[in-house]
């Protein structure tokens, strides 16, 4: 037995993460996740709400778990696993949906945002919060690392855990975000926040080719004593003091400071993206199965409790 605090977090596979991706969240989950007893989950059900594409999908599943396993994460430090392995997941997302409401699922600020932008609300994107509650409910989290725009969900998963509690007795623990500082927003090469449906990125696992044409194509402008958005990126990489001398040094010369940025960057990203060469589609199939496999027992475990207390086992 251990003393740690349960920690989860999910990742959705979507495609291939960029640097806003590695030090928005990456990295702190990286830097806290050995303090934990830790799940990570490749949440490969809620990307259903938007993804529709079954080759896209797979090869998305490998590609985020090449990821993380590159970046640095030690598979035999965390329970590594694919939600679709666990059906749990979705059994318990229903019976927490006939909990909650309808009204306050539609609060959902994800919900709201997708729908005002023009995006089809589906049943599953509607009823999306009760599913990651499920997610972290399941294994009594105590720990959810998220960024500011994933506290609401939650806070939901809060809501339905004492919904529950206060219909059946005590059975979960009530969840607390940990709120992921990172750094902030991380700028893409326009000056706006880094995303992929910008087509603004930085592959984290970029070739220097690749690197090369991203930093050369950063938006800069002749005002001030230095390019801004070139500096903002390469703050990522380097010390102030480095990067304070280094720029006054070529003030004014945009060429030199993009091409010290594409030096830096290629330098940290290169032993990633040769470890992640290294890693075989059969390495990842391996390691998720064996995260599957305890996950299961604990949510199992869980799920007995639950339709205990619902009336359901004889």
């Amino acid at each position: 037995m251990t003393n740690k605090k349960r920690l989860l977090t999910g990742l959705q596979p979507s495609g291939s993460i960029h640097i806003g991706n590695y030090f928005g969240a990456l990295k702190p989950f990286l830097d806290m996740y050995t303090e934990y007893e830790s799940h990570l989950m490749v949440v490969d059900y809620h990307a259903l709400t938007t993804l529709r594409d079954r080759d896209a999908l797979t090869e998305n599943i490998y590609s985020i778990v090449k990821d993380y396993l590159a970046a640095g994460v030690d598979p035999e430090k965390v329970i590594l696993f694919k939600q679709s392995d666990v059906a749990e997941h979705t059994e318990l997302a229903w019976i927490l949906q006939c909990l909650v409401t309808v009204p306050f699922l539609m609060q959902a600020h994800a919900y709201k945002d997708k729908v005002a932008k023009g995006l089809e609300a589906n049943a599953g994107l509607f009823s999306y919060p009760m599913l990651m509650a499920a997610d972290i409910l399941l294994y009594d989290t105590e720990i959810v690392p998220v960024g500011e725009d994933q506290r609401q969900h939650i806070e939901y998963a809060r809501e339905a855990a004492n919904k529950f509690n206060n219909t059946y007795g005590e059975t979960f623990i009530t969840p607390q975000e940990h709120i992921l500082k990172g750094v902030g927003v991380v700028p893409g090469i326009d000056g706006k926040k880094m995303s992929k449906s910008y087509h603004n990125t930085i592959p984290l696992f970029a070739t220097r080719q690749e690197i090369e044409k991203a930093v050369m194509s950063i938006v800069t402008d002749s005002d001030g004593e230095r390019p801004e958005n070139v500096y903002a990126i390469h703050q990522l990489f380097a010390s102030e003091d480095a990067l304070d001398a280094l720029y006054k040094e070529n003030e004014g010369n945009y060429k030199a400071l993009k091409e010290a940025l594409i030096e830096d960057i290629d330098a940290f990203i290169a032993p990633m993206r040769e470890r992640r060469a290294s890693i075989t589609n059969e390495d990842v199939a391996n390691i998720l199965e064996a995260g599957a496999r305890k996950a299961k027992e604990r949510a199992l475990r869980k799920m007995m409790d639950v339709k205990e207390r619902i009336g359901v086992i004889l």
